[in-house]
């Protein structure tokens, strides 16, 4: 697998309605990791948000990288004991390897994030 990267994105915290109103940057992956948080690979501004009690942070909280769809089912199917979205584009997120991850399936890819403090485990127990 290639070497976990660090990723800089941005927490937004917002009632679902909010989030679900947002216009995303352009490219940006919006991974909801709660009815009223998403973390999205891109910057965003509270001015984009619209809610007034929103609360928007840079994340520097995790590591990453893009492996091509057949490596990641291959590792993922070896080291994940859920069962894995069929549907492309997706978001899941548990554990893998025994470590907690977050997953984008892309239709040709999958972008793994690994909280950074599990970087180095995560890179041991999966080749």
């Amino acid at each position: 697998m290639r070497a976990l990267e660090p990723i800089v994105c941005t927490r937004v915290v917002a009632t679902p309605a909010a989030l679900d109103a947002v216009s995303w940057p352009m490219g940006a992956i919006v991974l909801r990791v709660a009815p009223d948080e998403a973390l999205v690979t891109a910057e965003v501004t509270t001015a984009t948000v619209p809610d007034p009690h929103a609360i928007v942070e840079r994340e520097t909280g995790f590591v990453a990288a893009w492996v091509e769809s057949r490596r990641a089912l291959e590792l993922l199917e070896q080291f994940c004991t859920w069962e894995l979205p069929h549907a492309r584009p997706a978001f899941a997120q548990g554990a893998v390897a025994g470590l907690p991850v977050k997953l984008w399936f892309d239709a040709d890819r999958v972008l793994i994030l690994v909280p950074a403090p599990f970087a180095t485990d995560f890179a041991e127990r999966v080749p």
